[in-house]
């Protein structure tokens, strides 16, 4: 099992487990976050699931394709650590991850 740590909108901390191969938007969807609708699905079709990666973690990512990076400029509040949770698969160099949801639009 893998541990994602959220940081929600109100500062709560959650952590929760999940197996690899799910997404960070499957993790908090799991969690019941109501921060993160993912409208789409998990399509990379909508931005209801950006998140901002911790700046120790952000490095460890595999950069966004084409369709995340025009997804996230249609997002509100983009920073230079914002992605789509739906299109961070977790793999174990993952595990311990910390991610702030982004406010809801």
């Amino acid at each position: 099992m893998i541990t994602v740590n959220f940081i929600r909108t109100n500062n709560e901390k959650v952590q929760v487990k999940v197996p690899p191969g799910f997404t960070v938007m499957e993790a908090a969807k799991e969690a019941d976050l109501d921060e993160i609708p993912a409208s789409c699905g998990g399509c990379c079709a909508c931005a209801t699931c950006h998140c901002y990666v911790h700046d120790d973690w952000f490095s460890r990512l595999s950069p966004a394709n084409d369709d995340e990076e025009s997804m996230l400029d249609q997002a509100f509040d983009i920073k230079k650590n914002s992605r789509l949770s739906c299109q961070i698969p977790f793999t174990e160099e993952l595990d311990g991850i910390v991610l702030t949801l982004a406010p809801k639009f």
